[in-house]
């Protein structure tokens, strides 16, 4: 009997790789999962299928919101950490990817080094969707654009404002994403972590095709001016807990505060992809205030990946 090989679909590694049109029709499935879900409509699309999620770093908001969001697809989601499977055993990538591939029909990686990711989109034979890695961070801002349209009624139009670590993947997805959607976007952050420059000049050429504004400077009150959404992160991710002390140095002038937030809009936005650090990055009065749709962001990661969960799977 011949052997039954799976069709390669459409992989979500970042937001760069994707069309403005894409990214949009993922926000008004993302929208209308979730008027369906408040609603109480069963979402049966998924039904049979499987989600293998590989878990290098740990995670609350991405482990629970996939498993859900596969669950109420109508699917079934596998957790797998790194010392579940034989990758915590030199188990190379390529073998992992080809065995996971027979028996899932999608997976999702949350790792350190990105090329993990673009390894296994390589070698598999199914999806795979990127949770999070050192240098992007795609789901999540997919989540975030869908958090700012709810309360702005709008993309196209607004500017972002990052502050902190420009080298981060939040700041990395932040700005792919923005830029695509016909945002301006500005980041702050200190000489040594500007954003990667591969990201920021590819940032800078969609957006002088999109006729938006892209800047980087050292200054968070001329970068946060005027701005419609400000965003930030924690100052030491996952893996750089040994530099977290010089990294409290370095950041301080960028906490997202009351004093900074006045350079803003009246009406900004704040968000924060979560874990956050309260009297760190930002304060307890901006996070906790009218200004901040943190919950709401983290709520929206639910059907931003039932969103992308359909589009790559439906159909297979």
């Amino acid at each position: 009997m011949a052997a039954i090989t799976k069709t390669k679909k459409k992989d979500f590694l970042t937001i760069g790789e994707w069309d403005t049109e894409d990214i949009d029709e993922l926000l008004q499935e993302a929208a209308a999962l979730k008027k369906a879900q408040k609603q109480g409509e069963p979402t049966p699309y998924l039904s049979g299928k499987i989600l293998g999620m590989i878990f290098e770093k740990s995670s609350t908001r991405t482990r629970v919101s996939f498993e859900a969001g596969m669950l109420q697809l109508g699917g079934h989601a596998l957790f797998l950490s790194s010392r579940d499977i034989q990758l915590g055993r030199g188990e190379t990538i390529q073998d992992t990817a080809k065995v996971l591939s027979r028996y899932v029909d999608a997976l999702m990686i949350r790792t350190f080094a990105h090329e993990t990711v673009e390894e296994f989109a390589k070698y598999a034979d199914v999806p795979v969707i990127n949770g999070l890695t050192d240098l992007h961070h795609p789901t999540q801002v997919l989540a975030d654009l869908l958090t700012i349209y709810e309360h702005k009624h709008k993309l196209k139009g607004l500017k972002v404002c990052y502050l902190g670590d420009g080298h981060n993947n939040m700041c990395h997805s932040l700005l792919e994403g923005a830029v695509k959607m016909g945002m301006d976007i500005s980041v702050a952050s200190p000489k040594g972590y500007l954003p990667n420059p591969q990201i920021l000049g590819a940032a800078k050429n969609e957006a002088a095709k999109k006729g938006v504004k892209v800047e980087v400077g050292e200054s968070p009150e001329a970068m946060i001016q005027n701005a419609d959404i400000v965003i930030t992160d924690v100052w030491a991710s996952m893996g750089q807990e040994e530099e977290a002390k010089q990294r409290l140095q370095v950041f301080q002038n960028y906490q997202v505060n009351e004093s900074l937030c006045k350079h803003a809009k009246a009406d900004f936005l704040f968000l924060h992809c979560l874990p956050a650090h309260r009297g760190e990055e930002v304060t307890a009065g901006i996070i906790d205030g009218p200004h901040s749709a943190v919950f709401d962001e983290a709520e929206n990661r639910l059907h931003a990946h039932k969103a992308i969960l359909k589009k790559l799977l439906e159909k297979c």
